[in-house]
């Protein structure tokens, strides 16, 4: 069974990790959590700050930005394609 941590839990794992006098391993064990995952956790919020553990169904706000481009070009893509067709009607010769 995988178990879900919520942000708050996992940035409060960390600082208990990095209180002087405790190490990763201990904390690990005090709270039930697998062997390592303070470490991921705390290289995700390095690498990531404020970006780090989004949730289930949240993005990060690049790719968050990322989708909605995405998103948006595929609108103007099919909107550019139906005037290229009305334009192609209206200028049929009859």
């Amino acid at each position: 069974m995988v178990r879900k941590y919520d942000r708050e839990f996992k940035v409060e794992a960390v600082r208990l990790a990095q209180e002087e006098g405790t190490t990763a391993t201990e904390v690990e064990k005090r709270l039930g959590i697998g062997k390592g995952m303070i470490s991921r956790w705390k290289r995700q919020l390095a690498q990531q700050g404020e970006d780090a553990f989004p949730g289930k169904g949240h993005l990060p706000a690049q790719e968050e930005e990322l989708r909605q481009l995405r998103r948006e070009l595929g609108r103007v893509t099919r909107e550019r394609d139906i005037l290229k067709k009305a334009v192609a009607i209206f200028s049929e010769e009859r």
